[in-house]
Protein backbone atom coordinates (compact mmCIF):
# COMPACT_ATOMS: atom_id res chain seq x y z
CA UNK A 1 0.00 0.00 0.00
CA UNK A 2 3.26 2.51 -0.08
CA UNK A 3 3.54 5.23 -2.31
CA UNK A 4 7.27 5.55 -3.69
CA UNK A 5 8.44 9.12 -5.04
CA UNK A 6 10.92 9.74 -7.25
CA UNK A 7 12.86 13.09 -8.46
CA UNK A 8 13.42 13.09 -11.56
CA UNK A 9 17.27 14.18 -11.95
CA UNK A 10 18.18 14.93 -15.52
CA UNK A 11 20.35 11.84 -16.37
CA UNK A 12 20.05 9.48 -12.72
CA UNK A 13 17.89 6.80 -15.09
CA UNK A 14 14.70 7.63 -12.74
CA UNK A 15 12.19 5.69 -15.68
CA UNK A 16 13.98 2.89 -15.47
CA UNK A 17 14.55 2.48 -11.77
CA UNK A 18 11.06 3.04 -11.34
CA UNK A 19 9.55 1.02 -13.32
CA UNK A 20 11.48 -1.36 -12.21
CA UNK A 21 10.66 -1.18 -8.42
CA UNK A 22 6.74 -1.10 -9.94
CA UNK A 23 6.92 -4.65 -11.44
CA UNK A 24 8.67 -6.08 -8.49
CA UNK A 25 6.38 -4.49 -5.94
CA UNK A 26 2.98 -4.77 -8.57
CA UNK A 27 2.53 -1.39 -8.12
CA UNK A 28 1.10 1.15 -10.41
CA UNK A 29 3.48 3.33 -12.57
CA UNK A 30 3.35 6.80 -13.12
CA UNK A 31 5.14 10.07 -14.57
CA UNK A 32 4.72 13.61 -14.06
CA UNK A 33 3.63 13.33 -17.94
CA UNK A 34 0.96 11.40 -17.83
CA UNK A 35 -0.16 13.26 -14.41
CA UNK A 36 -0.08 16.42 -16.43
CA UNK A 37 -2.12 15.01 -19.13
CA UNK A 38 -4.78 13.52 -16.24
CA UNK A 39 -4.28 17.41 -15.04
CA UNK A 40 -5.01 19.17 -18.11
CA UNK A 41 -7.93 17.27 -19.18
CA UNK A 42 -9.50 17.20 -15.62
CA UNK A 43 -9.42 21.02 -14.90
CA UNK A 44 -9.46 22.13 -18.68
CA UNK A 45 -6.35 23.96 -18.72
CA UNK A 46 -3.48 22.96 -21.48
CA UNK A 47 -0.28 20.55 -21.21
CA UNK A 48 1.87 24.07 -21.91
CA UNK A 49 0.22 25.53 -18.93
CA UNK A 50 1.25 23.07 -16.63
CA UNK A 51 4.71 22.17 -17.99
CA UNK A 52 5.62 25.35 -15.23
CA UNK A 53 4.33 23.15 -12.55
CA UNK A 54 6.96 19.86 -13.44
CA UNK A 55 9.22 21.49 -16.12
CA UNK A 56 10.84 24.76 -16.03
CA UNK A 57 11.20 27.71 -13.49
CA UNK A 58 8.94 30.46 -14.31
CA UNK A 59 9.86 33.83 -15.32
CA UNK A 60 9.58 36.86 -13.13
CA UNK A 61 6.66 37.56 -14.89
CA UNK A 62 4.83 34.43 -14.61
CA UNK A 63 5.50 34.20 -10.93
CA UNK A 64 3.20 37.55 -10.57
CA UNK A 65 0.66 36.12 -12.16
CA UNK A 66 -2.05 34.41 -10.18
CA UNK A 67 -2.52 31.23 -12.51
CA UNK A 68 0.45 29.77 -11.81
CA UNK A 69 -0.84 29.25 -8.29
CA UNK A 70 -3.93 27.61 -10.10
CA UNK A 71 -1.84 25.23 -12.05
CA UNK A 72 0.02 24.61 -9.19
CA UNK A 73 -3.39 23.61 -7.15
CA UNK A 74 -4.79 21.65 -9.91
CA UNK A 75 -1.32 19.30 -10.42
CA UNK A 76 -1.18 19.08 -6.65
CA UNK A 77 -4.74 17.73 -6.18
CA UNK A 78 -4.35 15.26 -9.32
CA UNK A 79 -1.34 14.18 -7.64
CA UNK A 80 -2.12 13.60 -3.88
CA UNK A 81 -5.71 11.51 -5.83
CA UNK A 82 -3.44 9.26 -7.26
CA UNK A 83 -1.18 8.85 -3.95
CA UNK A 84 -4.74 8.31 -2.22
CA UNK A 85 -4.94 5.33 -4.02
CA UNK A 86 -1.64 3.66 -2.75
CA UNK A 87 0.55 1.06 -4.43
CA UNK A 88 2.16 4.00 -6.59
CA UNK A 89 5.30 4.41 -7.79
CA UNK A 90 5.42 7.85 -8.83
CA UNK A 91 8.37 9.69 -11.30
CA UNK A 92 8.45 13.64 -11.68
CA UNK A 93 10.45 16.71 -10.56
CA UNK A 94 7.85 17.80 -8.05
CA UNK A 95 6.32 15.14 -6.91
CA UNK A 96 8.25 14.35 -4.28
CA UNK A 97 7.66 17.29 -2.36
CA UNK A 98 3.79 16.59 -2.78
CA UNK A 99 3.83 13.88 -0.63
CA UNK A 100 2.50 14.54 3.07
CA UNK A 101 4.63 13.04 6.24
CA UNK A 102 2.35 10.93 7.04
CA UNK A 103 4.04 7.63 7.19
CA UNK A 104 2.47 6.53 3.82
CA UNK A 105 5.84 6.66 1.34
CA UNK A 106 8.87 7.79 0.73
CA UNK A 107 10.73 10.76 -0.94
CA UNK A 108 13.60 9.49 -2.90
CA UNK A 109 15.96 11.63 -4.22
CA UNK A 110 18.30 10.03 -7.03
CA UNK A 111 21.77 11.50 -7.40
CA UNK A 112 24.69 10.89 -9.52
CA UNK A 113 28.02 12.59 -10.81
CA UNK A 114 28.19 14.87 -12.86
CA UNK A 115 30.52 12.75 -15.02
CA UNK A 116 27.57 10.04 -14.91
CA UNK A 117 24.39 11.69 -15.53
CA UNK A 118 26.55 13.96 -18.26
CA UNK A 119 27.35 10.53 -19.83
CA UNK A 120 23.86 9.19 -19.57
CA UNK A 121 22.38 12.34 -21.18
CA UNK A 122 24.94 12.61 -23.94
CA UNK A 123 23.68 9.32 -24.96
CA UNK A 124 19.82 9.63 -24.52
CA UNK A 125 19.91 13.00 -26.19
CA UNK A 126 23.01 12.30 -28.82
CA UNK A 127 24.97 15.47 -27.30
CA UNK A 128 28.76 16.07 -27.69
CA UNK A 129 30.36 14.92 -24.23
CA UNK A 130 30.48 18.94 -23.18
CA UNK A 131 27.29 20.14 -24.27
CA UNK A 132 25.72 17.09 -22.38
CA UNK A 133 27.88 18.38 -18.97
CA UNK A 134 27.04 21.70 -19.59
CA UNK A 135 23.03 20.92 -20.14
CA UNK A 136 22.82 19.17 -16.49
CA UNK A 137 24.60 22.21 -14.92
CA UNK A 138 22.12 24.03 -16.34
CA UNK A 139 19.37 22.03 -15.82
CA UNK A 140 20.23 21.26 -12.27
CA UNK A 141 20.04 25.05 -11.90
CA UNK A 142 16.95 25.96 -13.23
CA UNK A 143 15.74 22.65 -11.49
CA UNK A 144 16.51 24.31 -8.04
CA UNK A 145 14.99 27.84 -8.35
CA UNK A 146 11.95 26.20 -9.88
CA UNK A 147 11.15 24.45 -7.08
CA UNK A 148 12.55 26.97 -4.54
CA UNK A 149 10.22 29.34 -6.01
CA UNK A 150 6.77 27.82 -7.10
CA UNK A 151 7.13 25.56 -3.64
CA UNK A 152 9.58 27.21 -0.96
CA UNK A 153 11.74 23.85 -0.58
CA UNK A 154 14.92 23.37 -1.45
CA UNK A 155 15.67 20.33 -3.34
CA UNK A 156 19.22 20.10 -2.32
CA UNK A 157 18.50 19.49 1.42
CA UNK A 158 19.03 15.99 1.85
CA UNK A 159 16.29 16.54 5.16
CA UNK A 160 13.59 17.01 2.42
CA UNK A 161 14.11 13.53 1.57
CA UNK A 162 14.01 9.85 3.14
CA UNK A 163 16.58 8.80 1.10
CA UNK A 164 18.74 10.00 -1.13
CA UNK A 165 20.07 7.22 -3.86
CA UNK A 166 23.02 7.34 -6.22
CA UNK A 167 21.63 4.89 -8.73
CA UNK A 168 25.38 4.86 -10.30
CA UNK A 169 26.64 3.13 -7.21
CA UNK A 170 25.16 -0.57 -7.50
CA UNK A 171 23.14 -2.33 -10.64
CA UNK A 172 19.42 -0.74 -11.43
CA UNK A 173 18.04 -4.22 -9.85
CA UNK A 174 19.75 -4.09 -6.88
CA UNK A 175 18.86 -0.55 -6.10
CA UNK A 176 14.85 -1.60 -6.80
CA UNK A 177 14.93 -4.50 -4.36
CA UNK A 178 15.96 -2.11 -2.25
CA UNK A 179 12.79 0.44 -2.63
CA UNK A 180 10.69 -2.89 -2.70
CA UNK A 181 11.86 -3.70 0.03
CA UNK A 182 11.23 -0.34 1.84
CA UNK A 183 7.70 0.12 0.39
CA UNK A 184 7.29 -3.68 1.77
CA UNK A 185 8.03 -2.29 5.43
CA UNK A 186 6.07 0.99 4.93
CA UNK A 187 2.82 -1.65 4.25
CA UNK A 188 3.88 -3.84 7.63
CA UNK A 189 4.42 -0.56 10.01
CA UNK A 190 1.38 2.06 8.51
CA UNK A 191 -1.77 2.28 10.58
CA UNK A 192 -5.19 3.03 9.14
CA UNK A 193 -5.03 6.35 11.02
CA UNK A 194 -2.18 7.29 8.81
CA UNK A 195 -4.12 6.09 5.51
CA UNK A 196 -7.47 8.50 6.71
CA UNK A 197 -5.28 11.69 7.02
CA UNK A 198 -3.56 10.87 3.88
CA UNK A 199 -6.87 10.63 1.87
CA UNK A 200 -7.82 13.68 4.01
CA UNK A 201 -4.88 15.72 2.31
CA UNK A 202 -5.94 14.54 -1.39
CA UNK A 203 -9.54 15.47 -0.86
CA UNK A 204 -8.56 18.68 0.63
CA UNK A 205 -6.69 19.32 -2.27
CA UNK A 206 -9.11 18.11 -4.60
CA UNK A 207 -11.74 20.60 -2.64
CA UNK A 208 -9.23 23.37 -2.99
CA UNK A 209 -8.84 22.85 -6.51
CA UNK A 210 -12.56 22.91 -7.42
CA UNK A 211 -12.85 26.17 -5.42
CA UNK A 212 -10.18 27.85 -7.65
CA UNK A 213 -11.61 26.48 -11.04
CA UNK A 214 -14.45 28.45 -10.11
CA UNK A 215 -14.54 31.68 -12.09
CA UNK A 216 -16.48 33.22 -9.45
CA UNK A 217 -14.32 31.94 -6.05
CA UNK A 218 -10.77 31.97 -8.29
CA UNK A 219 -8.30 33.12 -6.04
CA UNK A 220 -9.89 33.69 -2.56
CA UNK A 221 -8.06 33.37 -0.33
CA UNK A 222 -10.11 30.32 1.62
CA UNK A 223 -8.27 27.56 4.00
CA UNK A 224 -9.59 24.23 3.41
CA UNK A 225 -9.82 21.47 6.03
CA UNK A 226 -10.78 17.85 5.78
CA UNK A 227 -11.18 15.19 8.70
CA UNK A 228 -12.56 11.65 7.54
CA UNK A 229 -14.58 13.36 4.40
CA UNK A 230 -15.87 16.19 6.63
CA UNK A 231 -14.91 19.40 4.89
CA UNK A 232 -14.28 23.03 6.67
CA UNK A 233 -13.82 26.16 4.57
CA UNK A 234 -12.81 29.02 6.30
CA UNK A 235 -11.95 32.51 4.78
CA UNK A 236 -12.94 36.38 4.78
CA UNK A 237 -16.51 37.55 2.99
CA UNK A 238 -18.11 34.36 3.18
CA UNK A 239 -21.36 35.33 3.91
CA UNK A 240 -24.27 34.81 1.83
CA UNK A 241 -24.69 34.48 -0.90
CA UNK A 242 -20.81 33.48 -0.99
CA UNK A 243 -21.22 30.63 1.96
CA UNK A 244 -23.85 28.93 -0.49
CA UNK A 245 -21.62 28.90 -3.74
CA UNK A 246 -19.06 27.70 -2.13
CA UNK A 247 -21.11 25.15 -0.32
CA UNK A 248 -22.51 23.67 -3.51
CA UNK A 249 -18.87 23.75 -5.37
CA UNK A 250 -17.95 21.79 -2.32
CA UNK A 251 -20.33 19.11 -2.49
CA UNK A 252 -19.81 18.50 -6.22
CA UNK A 253 -16.30 17.04 -5.25
CA UNK A 254 -16.77 13.33 -5.17
CA UNK A 255 -15.82 11.71 -1.31
CA UNK A 256 -17.03 14.97 0.45
CA UNK A 257 -19.79 13.90 3.34
CA UNK A 258 -20.36 17.01 4.73
CA UNK A 259 -19.42 20.53 4.50
CA UNK A 260 -18.89 23.76 6.43
CA UNK A 261 -18.30 27.17 5.68
CA UNK A 262 -16.98 30.00 8.15
CA UNK A 263 -16.31 33.55 7.56
CA UNK A 264 -13.57 34.68 9.11
CA UNK A 265 -14.39 37.66 11.73
CA UNK A 266 -11.89 40.61 11.43
CA UNK A 267 -11.17 42.24 14.36
CA UNK A 268 -12.12 46.14 13.91
CA UNK A 269 -9.18 48.35 15.51
CA UNK A 270 -10.11 50.14 18.76
CA UNK A 271 -8.74 53.75 18.41
CA UNK A 272 -6.85 54.78 21.65
CA UNK A 273 -8.95 57.42 23.92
Amino acid sequence: MAIVTLTQHLGTRCFELGRMAAEQLEYRFLTADQLIAQTSKQYQVTPEQLVIVDERRPHFWERLKTDTERFVAFFRAAVLKEMARDRLVIVGRSVAQMLPDYGCGVRVRLVGTLKDRAREVALEEKLAPVVAERRVRDYDREMRARIQTLMGVDIDDPANYTITLNTFALPLEISAGMLADLAGEIDRVAEPEQWRKMRDAALAAEVRAALMLHPKIGHAPLDVQCESGAIQVNGPGLVPPWDDLVNDVVRQVEGVKSVEVVAEEHLVPVRPS
